[in-house]
């Protein structure tokens, strides 16, 4: 768990046996399927009382923060305190933790306890709606309380011709992106002023990817910054773990209503080539198989056989460059994906997925120029590793990341740490958290490309450029 966590149960502890401590006000997500879709419905209900356009609030919501904080707590399996902690009113921690009772209650199929907590007249002193929206979330859960099962689109329902974008064109990529936050709308706004010819969501629409928050916190606020439909630019998004937590009908709802007909995505899995066959983008799904959170060796994400066939087949029939795309990292100096080999060191790459890349690269008619990935919220530009001559970490498009958590350290107990450029690191805003950012790809027809790697903090000149 994050720093971040650590300081937040110390807090909980000082509030209730030593002293006041103030909860730092910093937007947390968890690995875990439960918690997020408890804090998606605490958004729902924070979203629920604003005008219809306005940005999710995130923590500045008092039932956003109560509901991370028992969120948090669950996660790490420790108590939660029936005393309010520093910063949260007494009406707001009742009715939030009451709210997550219910929740467990309906989630295990607990009738009785459902009754009881309905029936309890506390709950009359909360949003009238609270109940409900729990009960409605609880609708995204399987009966075993895991989450629901996942419409995940097969291989052989997806045509082998690649979709198309001009030749010469600039690509937009953002990573983590869909919290509907202002700071979120802001970043777009900065990534619009490139006026790309593409948009590519490297996945995570949060907490959960349901399909108000797909709507509220993805595709509505692209649309207004972009002037969608209006003007016809692409949208395209991965399937990250988040995406997944509430078993995909958010995500799978949303694929259809985000381009034309000719542009439409087909599946959690594409190809995306220029018209001039230059370049192509292939996007693969990591998030279909991330479901277990306290269990590293089925966080090791992989491709499904027949996906990793469709995907290959595109790589090998193409002269071009290829970029490839995911939401999950092919390795790590920071954060654990990889398993603990015989000397007992973490190995920082996911074996699944390396396979996968030995697949592609044999298929390849040249190298692989590059692989931009999210789920880590940073921006991490590794040296040539695993043959992998661009190996581009780019979640670092929303949720903040604080320079207390130690974010840059290398994971310690690593077999091998990948080498990456300490000196193009994102600077650090007044609340001593990293600067957002994106990146922009022009592809130009010759052959030749750039990416461009922007911050919010000065969006006119480049962090850092480099040839593709």
């Amino acid at each position: 768990m994050t720093a971040w966590l650590e300081k937040l149960l110390a807090a909980v502890t000082a509030f209730l046996g030593i002293v006041p401590v103030e909860a730092k006000m910093q937007q947390t997500t968890f690995h875990d399927h439960f918690s997020s879709l408890f804090q998606s419905a605490a958004g729902d209900l924070a979203r629920s009382n604003l005008p219809a356009a306005a940005a999710s609030p995130g923590m500045a919501d008092e039932n956003v923060n109560a509901a991370t904080i028992v969120a948090g707590l669950w996660n790490d399996r420790q108590p939660i305190p029936q005393a309010a902690p520093a910063g949260i009113s007494t009406n707001c921690w009742s009715c939030i933790t009451r709210g997550f009772a219910l929740m467990q209650a309906a989630a295990r199929g607990d009738k009785t306890a459902v009754a009881a907590l309905q029936a309890d007249e506390k709950f009359g002193d909360c949003d009238p709606g609270w109940a409900q929206v729990i009960l409605n979330y609880v609708g995204f859960l399987a009966s075993s309380g895991m989450r629901d099962d996942i419409p995940y689109i097969r291989a052989a329902q997806v045509s082998p011709a690649p979709l198309t974008m001009k030749a010469g064109a600039t690509v937009a990529l953002v990573g983590d992106w869909g919290t509907g936050t202002a700071e979120a709308t802001a970043l777009l706004a900065q990534v619009a002023a490139h006026k790309p010819d593409v948009l590519i969501h490297l996945g995570d629409i949060y907490y959960s990817g349901t399909p108000s928050e797909c709507q509220d916190n993805f595709k509505n606020v692209i649309d207004r910054v972009f002037g969608r439909p209006e003007n016809p630019m692409p949208v395209f998004t991965l399937s990250g773990n988040h995406d997944m937590y509430s078993g995909g009908e958010g995500y799978y709802g949303l694929l259809p209503t985000l381009n034309a007909p000719n542009m439409r995505q087909p599946a959690s899995f594409f190809c995306l080539r220029s018209q001039d066959n230059k370049w192509q983008f292939v996007a693969m799904d990591t998030g279909l198989h991330d479901d277990d959170p306290f269990n590293v060796d089925t966080v090791l994400t992989w491709l499904e056989t027949d996906e990793q066939a469709w995907l290959t087949a595109r790589i090998a029939e193409f002269a071009g460059k290829t970029i490839l795309l995911s939401h999950h990292q092919l390795f790590s100096a920071l954060s654990q994906i990889g398993p603990v080999n015989g000397l007992g060191k973490l190995e920082p790459v996911n074996p699944r997925l390396l396979t996968s890349y030995v697949a592609f690269s044999k298929a390849a008619k040249q190298p692989i120029a590059a692989w931009f990935w999210g789920h880590e919220h940073m921006l991490t530009i590794y040296e040539e590793y695993q043959t992998l001559a661009k190996g581009r970490c780019l979640g670092c498009g929303a949720i903040p990341v604080a320079a207390a958590d130690s974010p840059f350290k290398a994971l310690a107990n690593l077999a091998d740490v990948p080498p990456f450029r300490e000196d193009v690191l994102l600077p650090l805003d007044e609340a001593g958290c990293y600067a957002h950012a994106f990146a922009i790809l022009k592809l130009g027809a010759d052959g030749n490309g750039t990416a461009a790697y922007y911050q919010q903090l000065n969006p006119a000149a480049p962090l850092f450029t480099e040839a593709l």
